[in-house]
C-alpha cells in the first residue's frame, strides 16, 4: 500500500471511529456448566453482603490517573464527553446496556461516577519527520501514526446489589445482541454489526467483546471491557484508527484494565 493510500485508509477509519465514539454530539451533562450459562445468559458473582458505595472522593481516589499505565496518556473526560441516559436510544431495547457502556453512561443505581481518557503514546518512528524517513519508511510511519488505540474509560460506584446487577445486566445484553442492533445519539445513527466474547480477567468478575461497527459496508472492530470489583463498575471502550482501516489488529487494552483493576484492589 502506498503511503497515501495509508493516509486515506487511517482517515476514512478515523471518520468511521468519531462516528461511534464521539460525545459532543449533543450531549450535556468461569468451569463446569454453570459458568458456561453465565458466560451466555448474563449471571453474575454477586457478593453475599451487599456492597457499600464508594463515595465520590473514594471513586477519585480509585480512578486512573496519569502514570497508572506505561506507555499512555491519562486525562480527565470534559464535558463534550458527557451523554446524558436519555440521550441514547436503540432499536432493540434489551441492547441499552451495550449502548451506554459504549458511550460510557451510568447503569440505574450508581451514585458516583469518573471518566477517563487513555491514549497510546506515539511509537518512536511515528515522531519522525518524513525528511528523516529513508525509502520506504513512509508506509511505516502513516502506520504508526494511526496505531494508537484510545479508551474511554468510565468507573461507577454502586450502592448494594446495583453494581452486579448492572455487570450482569451488561452480559446478557452483550449475548443477546450478538448479531447487532443500531444505536443513536443525538439523531446520529451507529450500526453495531455484531458482538463477540473476548477473553480478560479482573476483580471479582470481567467480560469482553468485539463491538463490530458498520457504515455504508465499511467495518470497524472496537474493545468493550466490564470490570467489577465490589459495588464498583468500570467500563473500557476501546478504538485503535489503524486497525479500524484494516492494517493492524489490536488486542483488549489488558493493561489499561489491569492498572484499573490495581487501583480498585
Amino acid at each position: 500500500m502506498r503511503a497515501t493510500a495509508v493516509r486515506r485508509t487511517a482517515l476514512a477509519a478515523s471518520a468511521a471511529a468519531l462516528a461511534l465514539l464521539a460525545t459532543a454530539c449533543g450531549g450535556t451533562s468461569d468451569a463446569d456448566k454453570k459458568d458456561d450459562k453465565d458466560a451466555a445468559g448474563g449471571g453474575s458473582s454477586a457478593p453475599k453482603t451487599p456492597a457499600k458505595a464508594l463515595t465520590a472522593a473514594e471513586l477519585e481516589k480509585a480512578t486512573l490517573a496519569q502514570g497508572d499505565v506505561k506507555g499512555r496518556k491519562v486525562t480527565k473526560a470534559g464535558p463534550a464527553d458527557e451523554v446524558p441516559a436519555d440521550g441514547v436510544t436503540v432499536d432493540k431495547e434489551v441492547c441499552l446496556p451495550v449502548a451506554h457502556a459504549m458511550y460510557g453512561v451510568a447503569q440505574k443505581g450508581s451514585v458516583a461516577t469518573t471518566k477517563r481518557k487513555v491514549i497510546d503514546e506515539p511509537k518512536a518512528g511515528a515522531k519522525k519527520s518524513l525528511e528523516d524517513l529513508a525509502d520506504g519508511e513512509a508506509e511505516d510511519a502513516f502506520k504508526d501514526a494511526f496505531d494508537l488505540t484510545s479508551t474511554f474509560v468510565a468507573l461507577n460506584s454502586y450502592e448494594g446489589t446495583a453494581g452486579p446487577d448492572a455487570f450482569a445486566a451488561l452480559k446478557k445484553a452483550a449475548a443477546e445482541c450478538a448479531g447487532g442492533f443500531t444505536a443513536t445519539v443525538a439523531g446520529t445513527p451507529t450500526k453495531v454489526a455484531s458482538i463477540a466474547e473476548e477473553k480478560v480477567t479482573g476483580g471479582d468478575e470481567a467480560a469482553a467483546w468485539t463491538v463490530t461497527s458498520e457504515d455504508d459496508g465499511d467495518k470497524a472492530p472496537f474493545k468493550l471491557v466490564a470490570l467489577r470489583k465490589e459495588g464498583a463498575v468500570a467500563t473500557f471502550f476501546s478504538f485503535n484508527l489503524a486497525a479500524a482501516g484494516g492494517d493492524v489488529k489490536f488486542e483488549v487494552p489488558t493493561e489499561v484494565v489491569a492498572a484499573q483493576d490495581k487501583k480498585l484492589a
